[in-house]
């Protein structure tokens, strides 16, 4: 069987619900695969993935090994699955940088962050002594400078990145000529989920449009108790979030809302939903004759699973991009799995669009 050798930055919900998902689909009929868009992508299965190196900085997972650490607090992800193998490797600290919002502070021993008193690895050296092939950000929102620094360091290392936080890498011109320019291939910005709130409203978007409808005015917030959302309490760490989520679903308009007429981020941080995520989306607008028609509705999921199908995909795609010496970010899958890609298309287009890559068309 061909590898992914996977280098993991940040060690939280959404890798504990990657991990399980591996583990729990590993003997399995592809077409008993839930919540994945593909099985196969060109060799590669889930079981194809193996992580070789993990970095965090809490002190509750730094120093342990990966498949302790992925189920340590504050992770609260649904154990579907709640054993990993042995992948011989402990989490390394990684450097602090923005990662860590000072807030945190304030919170409970089980929920919030707890700085670990280690010395930062050098990432590039690791990423080379352990012969990492695809880098998947997990970082906290708002961990801009963390970011940068784990795409500088696939740069030198020769790693693809797949880039699942807001904070614009593959979609930012120059940082997408460096990785050209590397001959690396770079998947992102901002993953979406399987079914999620954004791409749920967007599809409504996209829906009013094709049926005529003026959509005038639209919300959605979302409530959750995972640390993603108790981290963006911090306002000051939401801007690349909230500007991701509304221009997804921007995108998908004819005619861009005015900025007072649209608004999308997270609403609050509520413990006891754990990762468990609640959307509510609002949309109104006017249909023949002016006539009013207003659309609520409300979405309930498991946050980490939910995203955890797209990330695998992105995360093969990178390692067949890497397969066929393509450079840069990849379009089509960008467009399927992030929210804020480098180019925009219709859902259905960029479904089709990354079939044709898959296909080596």
């Amino acid at each position: 069987m061909r590898e992914i050798r996977l280098a993991l930055a940040g060690v939280g919900n959404c890798a504990s619900a990657l991990l399980q998902g591996i583990e729990y689909y590993a003997n399995r009929a592809s077409d008993a695969v839930a919540g994945l868009m593909h099985p196969e992508i060109g060799p590669y299965t889930l079981s194809s993935i193996v992580p070789v190196a993990a970095f965090d900085v809490d002190r509750r997972k730094v120093g342990r090994p990966l498949e302790e650490a992925v189920f340590a607090d504050p992770n609260c992800a649904q154990l579907f699955h709640p054993k990993v193998p042995s992948y011989g490797i402990r989490v390394d600290m990684g450097p602090p940088m923005d990662g860590v919002a000072p807030h945190m502070a304030d919170y409970p021993e089980d929920r919030a962050f707890r700085l670990a008193q280690a010395t930062p690895v050098d990432v590039t050296h690791r990423l080379r002594e352990s012969g990492a092939e695809v880098l998947v950000s997990y970082l906290p929102v708002g961990s801009e400078k963390a970011s940068l620094c784990y795409a500088e360091a696939c740069l030198e290392a020769g790693v693809a990145f797949v880039n699942c936080m807001p904070v614009f890498i593959a979609s930012d011109p120059a940082w997408a000529q460096r990785f050209a320019d590397a001959r690396l291939p770079i998947v992102g910005d901002d993953i979406k989920s399987q079914v999620g709130a954004t791409i749920v409203h967007r599809m409504l978007a996209r829906l009013f449009a094709d049926r005529g409808v003026q959509l005038t005015r639209t919300y959605q917030l979302n409530t959750g108790g995972n640390t993603d959302f108790l981290n963006m309490l911090e306002r000051s760490r939401l801007r690349s979030k909230k500007l991701s989520k509304t221009e997804a679903v921007q995108s998908q308009l004819d005619e861009r809302l005015e900025s007072r007429d649209i608004h999308i981020g997270p609403s609050d941080y509520v413990p006891w939903q754990e990762d468990n995520k609640v959307c509510f989306i609002r949309m109104e607008g006017r249909a023949f004759g002016d006539a009013p028609i207003e659309l609520e509705l409300r979405l309930s999921v498991q946050d980490s699973p939910n995203s955890a199908g797209c990330a695998i995909d992105a995360i093969r795609c990178a390692k067949l991009g890497l397969d066929r010496g393509l450079a840069g970010p990849l379009i089509e899958v960008s467009a399927c799995t992030m929210k804020h890609p480098p180019v925009q298309f219709r859902d259905s287009e960029a479904r089709e669009r990354l079939e044709e890559f898959l296909a080596g068309n």
